[in-house]
């Protein structure tokens, strides 16, 4: 008991401490990261910092995001609860049960397959039904539909235009780009079929996506 109630004195202090105080004031998002056990989604050796201002490392050299990174991703989406959501990069599974509990259906994209087997094992424990989680490398997918929103949660170097296509009118997509150690979070928006409006909203650094390295200036 006293373990479980520890718990939940951090994760009220990480979104009252960390995740608000960065600019996080929309409630359906603090309420999620209030209710989902981000513990469970961390790997074991590491659950004791499951609520710490880091990056918390996962197995092939990923990582879970900071939670106020976290935060800022899923309120920049302007979630209302009817969109179709793709998630590049399930990583730990955490940010895919957030999302779910914030939209209507929630397709995630995992190019390592043990993780990708792990983060369904531990969102489906959760008593979420509204989230796919798919083996595969983002920049082989073909998708046959485009989606309200977009997370992607690794980095990129330069932003992908198949990224940008799958979008549907109005639809956002959330990416960090550029080259580390300085990156730049935003967030683009399909005005039109030939504009997307591009926010930028936070410097960041994130681990790149596989394949979205920059190029090496050594290459001929």
């Amino acid at each position: 008991m006293a373990g479980s109630l520890n718990f939940e004195r951090a994760r009220f202090n990480m979104v009252e401490q960390q995740v608000r105080p960065w600019e996080v004031l929309d409630t359906r998002v603090l309420d999620v990261l209030s209710e989902i056990k981000r513990e469970d989604f961390v790997p074991p050796r590491h659950r004791k910092l499951a609520f710490a201002d880091l990056s918390i490392p996962l197995e092939h050299g990923e990582f879970m995001m900071k939670p106020v990174v976290e935060g800022r991703l899923l309120q920049a989406l302007e979630l209302t609860g009817d969109e179709e959501v793709l998630e590049i990069g399930t990583g730990s599974g955490f940010l895919s049960a957030c999302l779910s509990r914030l939209a209507r259906q929630v397709l995630s994209i995992e190019i390592h397959l043990d993780l990708a087997e792990r983060a369904r094992a531990r969102i489906g424990s959760s008593g979420i039904r509204n989230c796919q989680v798919q083996a595969g490398d983002a920049f082989d997918f073909h998708p046959a539909q485009t989606f309200d929103a977009i997370a992607v949660t690794g980095a990129v170097a330069v932003i992908p235009e198949s990224f940008q296509r799958w979008l549907k009118p109005g639809g956002r997509l959330f990416v960090v780009h550029g080259k580390s150690p300085v990156m730049n979070a935003a967030v683009l928006t399909r005005q039109g079929p030939d504009y997307i409006e591009a926010k930028s909203l936070f410097e960041t650094d994130l681990p790149y996506l596989q394949g979205a390295q920059p190029a090496s200036r050594f290459e001929f």
